[in-house]
């Protein structure tokens, strides 16, 4: 059973190897709540799993130990259980899925672990981890569905309630639900009065489905957040959810992206898709904390950084900072700087232009020209459209 005493005795095995994050405030974020970010993107393996991970491994017994300790993880588990069996001599097999994202492998391997790649999502990786702890007699240390793995995550809830003492609302991620219910017994054994609200992906909704259905409901997982991949929860934590968390919510994949572009440019944080959800679900106003004192959960920033790109593009033309625009005109040399200058002239910078004489729908001697725009909003790009179109070109 988890205890307050437990999670306090998981904060004193911590200290000294897991960092106290802080906790910033980000009024750049939004003017709709008192916002603030708690940073375990800074953890030391960059991600708060490191805190359930190590605990779990320090509160097994030498005899378990012997044995060997075997993990499945979407990557961040996979490096907390890494390291800490680093430290205490302890061989590692950790199962990923292997669309798991390179950082997250090479990182876990660096901290000595035998990683062993699984086609599918973290689910699959759980069930060949199953499989390999009964053929080769491995001590199991799971991700989420473990009181241990949950009381070193209750730190956190711990570090918030001290950092934030009159804190209303507390927003984090779900996967599996290890660090929601870590984070909202603490929170709420301290504080009852205090909120607390889980996000998931759209595309993977287990928690989320489940909490509303009131049972464990499987669900297809498919997201960008791959921290948070999970198809299902676990039952021990399906039930500390139904008991001390508010309400589960859920952010679209355009919504993540754009949460983990304003995280950069507005606070200079890198956040990976997970940890980026509990900003979606505020900034797209999921959750009922306006005017409230809200502290937002970035569980972690371990993206690979070709993701990354990718995710910030898709964020920028979801927010309308970059558009792509068809334009149809005569195939002749004076066409193009015309449609360059009209552009020009609203103040959008054009980094990308492409001929498609396949794809006009005018004459042969028509062809199609795709601009590739940085914006300003989508008003801009209206702008540019009735720019392009006053001076005769047909805009698609």
């Amino acid at each position: 059973m988890l205890t307050l005493e437990k999670v306090k005795h998981a904060a004193s095995v911590l200290d000294g190897v897991a960092r106290k994050t802080p906790l910033i405030s980000a009024p750049t974020l939004t003017n709709s709540c008192d916002l603030y970010l708690k940073c375990e993107d800074l953890q030391l393996t960059g991600s708060f799993k490191l805190r359930g991970g190590y605990y779990k491994i320090s509160q097994l017994s030498e005899e378990e130990k012997s044995h060997g300790v075997i993990a499945c993880s979407a990557g961040n588990h996979a490096q907390g259980i890494a390291l800490a069996a680093q430290r205490s001599g302890t061989k590692a097999v950790i199962c990923m899925p292997a669309s798991a994202p390179v950082a997250k492998v090479e990182a876990t391997r660096s901290y000595g672990a035998e990683v062993v790649l699984v086609e599918g999502v973290y689910d699959d990786a759980a069930r060949r981890a199953t499989e390999l702890q009964k053929e080769k007699g491995y001590t199991f240390a799971h991700p989420f569905n473990d009181v241990d793995v949950m009381a070193g995550q209750g730190t956190i809830g711990l570090e918030i309630m001290e950092q934030l003492k009159d804190v209303d609302a507390v927003v984090v991620p779900i996967g599996g639900g290890g660090l929601i219910s870590g984070i909202s017994f603490a929170v709420k054994t301290i504080n009852p009065n205090c909120k607390v609200y889980g996000v998931q992906s759209e595309g993977a909704p287990g928690m989320a489905v489940s909490f509303k259905n009131k049972k464990i409901t499987e669900c297809d997982a498919k997201t960008i957040a791959d921290g948070i991949q999970v198809k299902m929860p676990g039952d021990l934590t399906f039930e500390m959810v139904s008991k001390y968390v508010d309400d589960v919510v859920t952010v679209s994949e355009n919504e993540i992206a754009s949460a983990m572009l304003a995280l950069a440019e507005k606070s200079k944080i890198v956040a990976e898709g997970a940890g980026a959800t509990p900003v979606a679900a505020v900034l797209f106003n999921k959750l009922p904390v306006q005017g409230k004192k809200v502290v937002c959960v970035v569980s972690g920033g371990n993206v690979d950084i070709n993701t990354y790109t990718k995710v910030l593009t898709r964020g920028l033309t979801y927010t309308g900072r970059m558009a792509k625009v068809t334009v149809e005109m005569a195939d002749k040399s004076s066409q193009l700087p015309e449609t360059l200058a009209a552009v020009a002239a609203t103040g959008a910078n054009i980094i990308g232009v492409t001929f498609d004489r396949a794809r006009t729908q005018g004459d042969v001697t028509s062809c199609a020209v795709e601009l590739t725009m940085e914006t300003k909003n989508f008003e801009h790009i209206e702008e540019i459209k009735t720019a392009l179109s006053s001076k005769g070109f047909q805009v698609c």
